[in-house]
């Protein structure tokens, strides 16, 4: 007998029955023949409803049948003063109708960072209108107090006289109206009062009116602050922003022992100073436009005028006005996929730089470089196959030493690509081995055939760089004790791997991250997996086949009509020997012609 038996027992009750806890239902989804979600259905609603709105969806006729989704309908029902709100382009000067624009079109009462200050300036209500995040405090607060000399200026200019306005040479805002009807005096007043904040009260350089409401929003969403003022059907924005932002360091993936410690950061306008540090040229043009409906992410063009082709500069700037998407929340890797689109190609037809020093050089050699806001990756276009080996710390050093830096890297990124292949190809085929490499070859094999060795230890490579990027740095040196002690000797000991496989994948692997470009280090790597595939299964023909293949796919890519293996394909001779040889900075008089640039002298002439 339980405790609430013998309870009802006590108070002469009869015992209550026990009711048994029974979880919410969650609510049934409604999917169509497709499995596309549809709709939901609540757990205490009727079978019958889910099959209607299923009836609905695939009817001839209705909302349904043009596709018309549900937000659609609710916008039908809107009554006539809310789409007025929502689709008039004009500046309300009604102040309750203004905030109720700006409650249907940002959000304003539901989102708590954005704000709508009402104060009073010179007897004329003033709206502060800035989202909280963005706004520069300091900058802000000494606008606010020297509007709140507004007062002052009004009293001086109503008792000054007409006739000692015209002898000085400033503009009056309230006594230019003196000589007007009487009828044009207060509509005058209105727009001089305008006139007083944007030119005479704020205390900024970039300072404009507008009377479209949707220009002040976008101002705002970009970090500014719009005043509006009450009777006026118009609004005056100051670029007073500030974003979150870290400081300028040296980027973790293109380091140099000597030379600038300064990297590019997320916010854009710094990025752009950055260059205009190194490239004080004025005819350096920085064109802005923005992409994507809802993100509106800023893109800048660079290019020096005279010197990069501008049929080149006006490609790049229709393919980018014509991207029409939702936004660039991953910035400059989806407008490239967007503005380039290769589809299934590993090989990157872009080259990302985050040192300022490399994008100025680039600059000076006839490129078009692209900024993405909230991006600390510059694209360069356009670039080649070689573009993608080459390093700042080549041209950091002597010519000779930078030359023999060059080869070095060129060697280490040959053997990422071949040497698994070809020693495969010696192993399994030991009538292939050239004299004096009898020594190649496990002198024990493995419990595991070789192909399976390499396929293991390849994707065991790449899941402990994962794991690398995602392990905190004070665990990083555990992780690497693991990686290097308890899986790769523990594994060569327990005989399921050999130990020349782990050898030759080491220095394959070290050729892989000596290649500057991570895009094209992570492309090598995968063109390494089908080489050895091919070699696996077909010998030597895999090899040819699939080397030549490969070739014949750089060859025929192309990055903006530029041949992605020039200068060897097509060749050019002075072009190949400045890739192969560090070339002495004086001793490069001309630019080279992959860009087209209008003015190819790069030193001046003597």
């Amino acid at each position: 007998m339980n405790k609430q038996t013998k309870r009802a027992k006590l108070i002469g009750g009869k015992p209550k029955k026990l009711r048994s806890f029974k979880p919410p239902e969650e609510d049934k989804l409604i999917v169509d023949e497709e499995g596309n979600i549809i709709g939901s259905l609540k757990a205490d609603e009727p079978e019958e409803a889910s099959a209607e709105g299923r009836r609905e969806h695939h009817s001839p006729s209705g909302d349904s049948a043009t596709g018309m989704s549900r937000k659609m309908r609710q916008e039908t029902q809107l009554t006539a003063e809310e789409r007025e709100l929502k689709e008039s382009p004009e500046i309300s000067a009604d102040f309750d109708r203004l905030k109720r624009q700006l409650e249907e079109r940002v959000g304003l009462n539901k989102s708590f960072d954005v704000i709508f200050r009402e104060m009073v300036f010179g007897g004329q209500k003033t709206g502060i209108f800035y989202f909280n995040g963005f706004v520069k405090d300091l900058v802000l607060t000494e606008i606010l107090e020297r509007l709140s000399y507004a007062d002052q200026v009004h009293r001086e200019a109503e008792h000054r006289r007409p006739a000692e306005e015209h002898r000085r040479p400033y503009r009056n805002w309230r006594t230019d109206r003196a000589e007007e009807p009487s009828e044009r005096q207060e509509e005058s007043g209105r727009r001089n009062m305008i006139g007083l904040f944007e030119e005479a009260l704020i205390p900024h350089m970039q300072v404009k009116r507008t009377s479209k409401i949707k220009e002040a929003i976008d101002n705002v969403a970009m970090g500014g602050t719009a005043f509006f003022f009450e009777g006026q059907c118009e609004a005056v924005l100051v670029d007073a922003k500030s974003f979150p932002a870290r400081t300028t360091e040296e980027p973790e993936l293109e380091r140099v022992v000597r030379g600038s410690r300064d990297g590019f950061v997320e916010t854009l306008l710094t990025n752009v100073t950055l260059v205009r540090r190194r490239v004080r040229d004025p005819r350096l043009k920085l064109e802005i436009t923005q992409v994507g409906k809802r993100t509106q992410t800023d893109i800048c063009i660079g290019y020096i005028q005279d010197i990069c082709d501008m049929k080149l500069v006006e490609s790049i700037r229709d393919k980018i006005k014509q991207v029409e998407v939702d936004g660039l929340p991953l910035a400059e890797k989806q407008l490239e996929e967007a503005i380039i689109g290769k589809g299934w190609n590993p090989y990157p037809s872009v080259r990302y730089s985050e040192r300022p020093d490399v994008v100025a050089a680039h600059l000076m050699e006839g490129h078009v470089i692209v900024f993405v806001d909230t991006s600390p990756s510059v694209m360069i276009l356009p670039t080649t196959f070689f573009h993608h080996v080459q390093h700042a710390e080549e041209y950091r050093q002597t010519p000779i030493v930078g030359t023999y830096l060059r080869w070095v890297r060129f060697i280490g990124i040959a053997a990422s690509i071949f040497l698994l292949p070809l020693w495969f190809l010696f192993v399994t085929s030991p009538e292939l081995k050239p004299a004096g490499l009898d020594f190649l070859g496990p002198q024990k094999p493995g419990r595991i055939p070789l192909l399976g060795q390499f396929l293991i230890a390849e994707l065991g490579i790449d899941l402990m760089r994962m794991a690398a990027v995602h392990t905190p740095s004070p665990l990083a040196i555990a992780m690497g004790l693991v990686a290097a002690i308890l899986v790769g000797d523990v594994a060569v000991k327990a005989g399921l791997f050999t130990n020349e496989i782990i050898l030759y994948l080491s220095v394959a692997s070290v050729g892989t991250f000596a290649t500057p470009s991570y895009e094209l280090s992570l492309a090598n790597r995968l063109s390494r997996l089908v080489l050895l595939v091919a070699t696996a299964v077909f010998k030597v023909p895999g090899l040819v086949v699939g080397s030549t293949l490969l070739l014949l796919m750089l060859a025929l890519q192309r990055s903006y009509n530029t041949p992605y293996l020039w200068p060897f394909i097509p060749f050019n001779m002075k072009a190949a020997l400045h890739i192969l040889v560090r070339p002495p900075f004086i001793s490069m008089k001309t630019r080279l012609s992959l860009t087209r640039p209008t003015d190819r002298t790069r030193q001046p002439q003597r």
